[in-house]
C-alpha cells in the first residue's frame, strides 16, 4: 500500500504509545488532544488531496524504487520537474490550510541524506547508501509521516562541541557503542509536526570536525521508541483551544503548526537505522543540502500561506470598506509583489537544480537562499 486514507493515518498514530508532554502532565490521548488536532488536520490533508484526481499530478509521483504511486513528500528527485513541482504541491497545501503542513522536512532531509550516504559509501565502503534507500521505500510503501530533527539545544555557542565546558547533552550524542547498534543522549529542538510522527531522523546540527565523532551521527528511530519525550513548544493563546466551547481568538482553529523540544534519554539506535556514525567531514555536507533544500521549499509553502494572507487582508479591507483607499491598495500590491518574488526565488532554484553523484536533483542552493532572504 503506497497512498494511506488519513482514517487509516489517524489509525496508525493510535497504535503507538507516545510519550508527549505540555504543561508538566503527560498527554494521554493525543489523537484528540485539542492543541494537537489542528497539527493532525493538516497532514490529513496531505493525504486527503493525495486521493483527489484534480490534484493527482501535484500530490503525487511514481517511485524510482519500486514504480508505485507514491505520496510526493517521501519521492527521491529523479528530474528537475519533480522538483518545480514539489514547489507547487507545496504553495497548493499552502493556500488549502493557511499553515505549515508539517511534512516538508523529510522530504528535504531525505533528498540531502541520498547523495550523502551515496558518497560516505563511496569513501568508506560503507553500507549507509543501500540502507536508506531501504527506509526510504518503507516510508513510501506505508505513506509514513518523519519528522526531521536539525537543531540542538547548544548552550554557549563559543563553547567547543564535546568540551570539557560544555554540557555534553546539549547536542545530541553517541554515549555507548555496542555491537548492534549505539545509544545515544541529547535533544533536538524545534522539531515541527513531530507530535503527529510515526519516525523522526536526527542529523548533526552543524559542520564536525576530528574529535567530535560521538556528535557525528545520524539515524531514524520510531517515536514510540523508549527514552524519547516530546515536550510541546508554547504559543500565544495557545491554551483558548482547551477552553470549553471556545469559538474565538483561536487564530487558524482548523489547522495548525506544533512543534516539540524532544529528548533522547539513552535511547537505542540499531546498527540498520545509522546512516552516519562518526564520519565528521560528511556532517557539514548533509546539513548544507537539506538546509538547501528545505529553503527552495519556503518558495512554495509560505507563498501559498501568503495567498491566505493576502486574501484576508483584502477581504478586511471591504469588510470596512477601504479597500479603495490608495494606501491600502498599494499595500496589498507590495504584499501580492513580495509574495509572488518569493514563489519566482522556488521555482529559479528548482528550475537550476543539478545533478548528484547519487542521481537525484538538488536545488541551486544560491537561489534556495535568496529564497530564504525573501521569507525572512
Amino acid at each position: 500500500m503506497a497512498l494511506k486514507t488519513s482514517k487509516e493515518y489517524v489509525e496508525s498514530l493510535a497504535k503507538m504509545e507516545r510519550n508527549i508532554w505540555f504543561q508538566g502532565k503527560r498527554i494521554e490521548d493525543p489523537i484528540h488532544h485539542p492543541l494537537l488536532v489542528p497539527s493532525r488536520k493538516c497532514l490529513e490533508e496531505t493525504y486527503d488531496m493525495a486521493l483527489m484526481p484534480e490534484y493527482e499530478d501535484l500530490m503525487t509521483a511514481t517511485s524510482q524504487f519500486t514504480g508505485h504511486k507514491i505520496n510526493r513528500f517521501n519521492h527521491i528527485y529523479a528530474t528537475k520537474e519533480d522538483l518545480n513541482k514539489k514547489v507547487k504541491m507545496q504553495r497548493l497545501m499552502g493556500q488549502r490550510t493557511g499553515s505549515c503542513f508539517q511534512r516538508c522536512v523529510i522530504m528535504d532531509m531525505a533528498n540531502a541524506f541520498y547523495p550523502t550516504t551515496y558518497e560516505i559509501d563511496e569513501k568508506y565502503g560503507t553500507k549507509y547508501f543501500e540502507r536508506f534507500k531501504e527506509f526510504i521505500i518503507k516510508c513510501q510503501d506505508e505513506d509514513l509521516i518523519v519528522a526531521g530533527a536539525l537543531t540542538d539545544p547548544k548552550g554557549d555557542r563559543s563553547a567547543k562541541i564535546g568540551g570539557e565546558e560544555q554540557d555534553k547533552d546539549l547536542y545530541l550524542h553517541v554515549v555507548e557503542r555496542r555491537e548492534d547498534g549505539v545509544v545515544v543522549n541529547g535533544a533536538k529542538c524545534h522539531l515541527t509536526g513531530i507530535t503527529n510522527a510515526h519516525e523522526v531522523v536526527c542529523l548533526p546540527t552543524q559542520a564536525m570536525r576530528p574529535g567530535q565523532e560521538d556528535y557525528a551521527i545520524a539515524f531514524h528511530i520510531p517515536l514510540d521508541a523508549p527514552g524519547i519525550t516530546m515536550i510541546v513548544g508554547r504559543q500565544s493563546c495557545d491554551t483558548r483551544k482547551l477552553e470549553e466551547d471556545a469559538d474565538i481568538d483561536l487564530g487558524n482553529a482548523q489547522y495548525g503548526g506544533v512543534e516539540a523540544l524532544t529528548v533522547f534519554d539513552h535511547v537505542f539506535v540499531p546498527n540498520e537505522n545509522i546512516f552516519l556514525n562518526g564520519e565528521v567531514e560528511f556532517a557539514g555536507m548533509l546539513v548544507e543540502l537539506f538546509a538547501g533544500g528545505h529553503r527552495n521549499s519556503y518558495g512554495g509553502c509560505k507563498s501559498g500561506v501568503g495567498d491566505v494572507a493576502i486574501g484576508a487582508a483584502s477581504l478586511i479591507a471591504q469588510y470596512n470598506g477601504t479597500e479603495k483607499a490608495s494606501h491600502v491598495k498599494d499595500k496589498l500590491v507590495e504584499m501580492t509583489q513580495l509574495n509572488e518574488q518569493l514563489y519566482c526565488c522556488g521555482i529559479a532554484s528548482a528550475a537550476e537544480a543539478w545533478q548528484t553523484k547519487a542521481g537525484n536533483y538538488m536545488v541551486d542552493l544560491l537561489l534556495a537562499n535568496v529564497c530564504k532572504l525573501n521569507v525572512t
